[in-house]
């Protein structure tokens, strides 16, 4: 699996293998997003139109937006709406502009019921078409800038300063005033004419002001992201985290899985493989707390990344196999009268081969299955044995936990004489209640549990 590239089989065996656990997780991230929504009041959001008038380039559709939502018209929609601790800063946040359908502005405003999302997109677009309209009319503020009306004002009262500066020049006494009479009546005919332009320009040629289109509607619904969206997003989130960290976990896995890289893991030779026949409940570890139960409840308690049990040979060919097993155990240590048998406490699969290995023995040679902790095991002291046989199923263990194993023997004065890899096989069906265990591999194993001796 490290060396792989995923596949989609490799996610299916997640789906099937912890569906408990991806269950659990996608309600824990629903609860999540409820809980953010909580947090986050809903948030409604109501749109005005502003229709601008006439044929707009690009250029200027982009000017009429940024206009929509400037500071001016920010502050003066917020001087005109008196919201408590709402001002021109919060505002910016909570209303936007955008070109829609041509030549209409879209201004939409967020708050927190529909009725205030209605005023405040409403005020918006007013206060906009008024702020646009004195902008166009050269009217920005109190002091008044000229426009066209003023420019033509203004021009009337600067012929009349011609007037009477001819006037008062020397009625052609001299050269000097004659052309000072001559320069002033050009100035006045330039003045005319353009004044004449002015008013022969067509009006229809000039672009007309944005107009409101009508009351923003009310919302009917909250903005997204809504409390359901916020629940689903939770819930994928969760899901899409739980699949890719299975993956990189087993991504990183390092666990011996071949027969070979764990009888060198233990330091010992490897005797051969076994199958266990049994439905895969049967074959799950006892839980023997409130963690393992919690485990169990969950799906945990066996690995998801182990291939599916192969189909069994038949009872058969399973005898043969134990059978080849204890002939090269024989050949092994031929004088061998005792041997210690080494389970993990925690692996049903060896545990029912190491039973099934000490009935194929037949007392020859004597076998005594102990069961141990991976996590710190403890091998009994060596009494009468000959040696020490692990039976193990292949990757479940770290390279470092049959370390630790092979060290416990070592400990107890056991010489690890050989390693035997059981693996789980799907049996035929034989009545309501599957396989049943031979009598002499049961009464092997709960002679260890109650602490007899072989």
């Amino acid at each position: 699996m490290s060396d792989d590239t995923i596949r989609l089989v490799t996610v299916g065996r997640i789906l099937r293998r912890r569906r408990r656990l991806l269950a659990v997780l996608v309600v824990l991230g629903a609860l999540v997003g409820y809980g953010v929504s909580v947090l986050f009041p809903p948030r409604y959001t109501a749109t005005a139109s502003v229709l601008l008038p006439g044929q707009w380039e690009e250029r200027e559709l982009r000017t009429q937006v940024a206009v929509a939502t400037s500071s001016s018209v920010l502050d003066r929609t917020a001087d005109t709406l008196r919201w408590s601790g709402v001002g021109s800063q919060e505002l910016r946040e909570r209303v936007s502009a955008r070109i829609s359908d041509g030549n209409v502005v879209k201004i939409s405003g967020t708050a927190e019921t529909p009725g205030r999302a209605q005023r405040l997109s409403d005020e918006m677009a007013q206060q906009f078409v008024t702020y646009a309209a004195q902008i166009a009319g050269g009217t920005t503020g109190a002091g008044g800038a000229t426009g066209p009306e003023a420019l033509r004002q203004q021009v009337t009262r600067t012929s009349q300063r011609i007037t009477d500066l001819a006037d008062a020049a020397d009625p052609g006494r001299t050269v000097e005033s004659v052309q000072a009479r001559t320069e002033l009546e050009k100035l006045r005919s330039a003045l005319q004419e353009a004044m004449q332009k002015l008013e022969e320009t067509d009006p229809s040629t000039s672009k007309a002001g944005p107009v409101v289109m009508g009351a923003a509607p009310r919302p009917g619904g909250e903005a997204p992201p809504t409390r359901w969206q916020l629940m689903g997003g939770g819930a994928l989130l969760f899901f899409v985290l739980a699949v890719a960290g299975h993956l990189a976990a087993a991504r990183v896995n390092r666990r011996p899985r071949s027969e070979p890289e764990i009888a060198a893991a233990l330091g010992s030779a490897l005797l051969g493989s076994v199958d266990v026949p049994g439905q895969r409940r049967a074959l799950r570890p006892k839980a023997r707390g409130m963690r393992d139960r919690l485990r169990r409840l969950l799906g945990t308690d066996t690995r998801w990344d182990l291939p599916a049990p192969r189909s069994s040979g038949g009872e058969a060919a399973r005898r043969i196999r134990y059978r080849r097993v204890c002939a090269r155990l024989r050949d092994r240590v031929p004088d061998a009268r005792r041997l210690l048998v080494v389970v993990p406490d925690d692996d049903e699969v060896a545990r029912r081969a190491a039973g099934q290995l000490a009935a194929e023995t037949e007392g020859d040679p004597l076998l005594r299955v102990v069961e141990v902790r991976v996590s710190r095991p403890l091998v009994p002291d060596r009494d009468t044995e000959s040696g020490a046989l692990v039976v193990l199923s292949a990757g479940v263990r770290t390279a470092e936990e049959l370390a630790g194993v092979a060290e416990a023997c070592a400990d107890g004065g056991h010489e690890v004489v050989g390693v035997v890899v059981a693996g789980a096989v799907r049996a035929r069906s034989s009545g309501a209640g599957g396989p049943a265990e031979p009598a002499a591999a049961v009464a092997a194993v709960h002679e260890h549990a109650t602490g007899g001796s072989a």
